[in-house]
């Protein structure tokens, strides 16, 4: 049995490319370096979180009447915050529920629904 030319370039090349493929995934393989992981270590906070003090238990800070420093004791507010709730106040009047501070920029949701424990308006 005879092949023609074409069939016999074609074989040729299947044969150079399964050479190739086979080159590519085996040699691939033995340059790679193996991954070290390691699990001794242990993550230590070298310095404390400093979160603000919480409004003692059983007394809500009234956010109509409180100044800075209340303020500042509430969870999730710090000066620049307690500022824009003065501000706020201020400029638009009192508070008629607690959830009139989402007003203040900077007061979601999330905040909002952490502060709701400590704060009052009457």
């Amino acid at each position: 049995m005879k092949i023609s030319r074409p069939e016999a370039a074609t074989v040729l090349m299947a044969a150079v490319f399964l050479a190739f493929s086979a080159g590519w995934f085996l040699g691939g393989r033995s340059g790679a370096r193996p991954v070290r992981v390691e699990t001794e270590r242990v993550l230590v906070q070298e310095t404390p979180l400093a979160l603000p003090a919480p409004a003692p238990a059983g007394e809500k800070v009234n956010i109509n009447t409180a100044g800075l420093e209340e303020l500042i004791t509430l969870p999730g507010i710090g000066e620049s915050r307690a500022r824009a709730i003065l501000d706020e106040r201020e400029a638009n009047g009192p508070f008629r529920i607690p959830e009139e501070l989402t007003r203040v920029s900077g007061i979601g949701e999330s905040t909002m629904q952490g502060l709701l424990p400590y704060i009052t308006v009457s």
